[in-house]
C-alpha cells in the first residue's frame, strides 16, 4: 500500500514527488522514463525562476539529475484506470495493480486524440491495455492507434496475437513491420457497431472491418481514467490547496487549468504535495 501515487512526470508531478519523498512517504510515480519530457522540446525559457534564459532541453536536465539525486524512480506504465475503494484507490497500469492511500493526477491538458463512438464503447471492443485485452483477439482482426513511439512494444505484442493488424502511428518513423500489419497514413474518425466495434470509419472515406479497436496513448482521458472526477472545460476541478471533490484525490499542473506554466505547474505539485501529507496525517489520527 503506498501512501501517494503520482500520474504523471512533468514538472509538477515532479515537484510533488520532491516534495513527498523529502517528507518520506511511500510514493509510486507513473508516467515515462524520460522526466519532464515536454519541457525539453522548449527552444527558449526566460519566465523560470533562477534562470535568465535556459533552454528547455537544459532545464530538463536539471529536472532529471534532481530526481535522480533524490532517488526517485518512475514506473514507466500508462494508468488506464483509478478505482476509488473508499478509503483507498486502486491503480491500474497496463496488467500492473496497485493500492494507494491517496492519489494525484498531473497528466497535462487533456489529449484531443478521441474518436466518435469511442467513449461508448470501452470494454465493448474498446481498450487501452494490450497486455489486459490483447488475448481477446487472437487470431482476429483489429486496429491500433498509437501516438507514442515508446508504446510500441505494445504494437508489437498485439501483432504476435492477432491474424491482422491495421495500425495508425500518429508519429513519424514508425518501426513495425510484421507481415500481418499494414500501416496507415490516414486516421480513424469513427468506430461503427451495434453495440460492439464492428469497423472503423477513416478520414480518407473508407471503412476497415474490424472486432476491437486498441487505443495506445501515452495518457487516459480524465473522463476514462477516473469516471467520478469533477471537470470543466477539459481541466480537472480543485481548489486552493488543489483538491478535487473526490476525498483523497488531487490535481496539479496543466490539468488544473491555465495558465500552461512550467512555474505554474511546479508550484502546484507543491501545494498538492502539503495537502496529501496533511490528510495523510488527518487520516492517521482518526
Amino acid at each position: 500500500m503506498f501512501d501517494t501515487a503520482i500520474i504523471g512526470t512533468g514538472p509538477a508531478g515532479l515537484s510533488a514527488a520532491l516534495n513527498l519523498k523529502i517528507h518520506n512517504k511511500n510514493i509510486i510515480w507513473f508516467g515515462s522514463a524520460d522526466i519532464c519530457e515536454k519541457v525539453a522540446l522548449a527552444e527558449k525559457i526566460e519566465n523560470y525562476p533562477g534562470f535568465n534564459e535556459i533552454s528547455g532541453s537544459d532545464l530538463c536536465s536539471v529536472f532529471r539529475r534532481q530526481a535522480e539525486n533524490m532517488n526517485l524512480s518512475v514506473t514507466d506504465k500508462v494508468v488506464n484506470q483509478i478505482v476509488n475503494m473508499g478509503t483507498k484507490f486502486g491503480i491500474l497500469a497496463g496488467s500492473d495493480f496497485c493500492e494507494a492511500k491517496t492519489v494525484l493526477i498531473a497528466t497535462g491538458i487533456e489529449q484531443k486524440g478521441q474518436i466518435k463512438g469511442e467513449t461508448e464503447r470501452i470494454g465493448h471492443g474498446v481498450s487501452y491495455c494490450a497486455t489486459c485485452d490483447g488475448r481477446l483477439y487472437k487470431g482476429k482482426r483489429i486496429a491500433v492507434i498509437c501516438n507514442a513511439k515508446r508504446l510500441e512494444h505494445e504494437v508489437s505484442f498485439l501483432a504476435e496475437l492477432a491474424e491482422h493488424v491495421d495500425f495508425f502511428p500518429y508519429y513519424d518513423n514508425t518501426d513495425i513491420v510484421y507481415d500481418n500489419v499494414t500501416v496507415h497514413n490516414d486516421k480513424p474518425i469513427e468506430i461503427v457497431g451495434d453495440g460492439h466495434v464492428e469497423k472503423i470509419l477513416l478520414s480518407d472515406g473508407n471503412e476497415i472491418d474490424v472486432c476491437g479497436l486498441f487505443c495506445l496513448r501515452t495518457s487516459v482521458s480524465f473522463s476514462n481514467l477516473m469516471k467520478e472526477i469533477p471537470t470543466d472545460n477539459g481541466h480537472i476541478i480543485v481548489d486552493r490547496n488543489m483538491c478535487t471533490s473526490i476525498k483523497g484525490v488531487f490535481a496539479a499542473g496543466d490539468c488544473s487549468g491555465r495558465p500552461y506554466q512550467y512555474t505554474k505547474a511546479v508550484g502546484e505539485g507543491n501545494v498538492a504535495a502539503h495537502s496529501i501529507i496533511d490528510y495523510l496525517s488527518q487520516e492517521e489520527n482518526k
